[in-house]
């Protein structure tokens, strides 16, 4: 059971600030089921209750989960003076939505996008070991052992060594190649840095999955759609 201030919500849900919600209930705009509101701070049971305003159902979760398919050109953030943010793809007037994680402006893929700030605080501790998976194009030779280097780790910071990832080599020639690899950290720039230590490129990046949730085939790059229930619980699996 949920109890909560009709004001609150509404500003939760970006309806307006608080004085311009009073004015709303002032106006008789807003009702419970099919009782009008007669104080902004009037409480209701979101279980047992609907709210509406100007005679249209308020829907409202308390979190919400996305699955985005980012494209370039947008970078993880919740506002920036200068570029796109991912932010703006995102479907929803619910305050405090932010993206869990990050990928850089120039990578592709999925980029889970939610206001649960506890369940995000697990899924980007380095100590849950939460796996994220990539598509990469290479540029330059692969050394012949290089996915035991990959699997042993590497320094890529005096203080940092990347724990032990999965690589695996899709195809290669003589100066390119394509890859998937798997990874349990998500530090800055960490799986161009990863290739630049054995003398490679990322020419193209793409996460194809992240805490055992693989990006939606049919989700279209810049598109979003909410978590099912069960891709909710196997995020809170970790």
């Amino acid at each position: 059971m949920s109890i909560l201030r009709v004001d609150k919500l509404l500003a939760n849900l970006s309806y307006g600030s608080r004085k311009e919600i009073k004015k709303l209930v002032s106006q008789k705009r807003v009702r419970i089921d099919e009782t009008l509101v007669l104080k902004p701070e009037e409480k209701f049971d979101t279980e047992k209750n609907k709210l509406y305003l100007d005679g249209i159902h308020i829907n409202y979760e308390e979190f919400e989960y996305y699955m985005l398919n980012k494209p370039k050109g947008y970078i993880s953030a919740t506002e920036d003076n200068i570029h796109k943010t991912v932010m703006e793809l995102i479907p929803s007037k619910l305050k405090g939505l932010a993206p869990v994680g990050r990928l850089d402006i120039d990578t592709e893929g999925f980029l889970l996008v939610s206001n649960d700030g506890k369940l995000a605080h697990r899924l980007i501790s380095p100590s849950n070991n939460v796996p994220k998976e990539y598509y990469a194009d290479i540029e330059g030779r692969l050394p012949e052992d290089v996915q035991k280097i990959f699997a042993e780790g590497m320094p890529l910071e005096k203080d940092f060594t990347t724990k032990p990832a999965k690589l695996n080599i899709i195809s290669r020639d003589a100066n390119t190649a394509k890859i998937s690899l798997i990874i349990h950290e998500g530090k800055f720039h960490q799986v161009k840095r990863m290739f630049e230590y054995v003398n490679c490129k990322v020419t193209y990046l793409k996460r194809t999955s992240f805490a055992g949730l693989t990006l939606d085939k049919n989700l279209k790059l810049g598109s979003v759609r909410k978590l099912t229930k069960e891709e909710l619980d196997t995020l809170k699996t970790y």
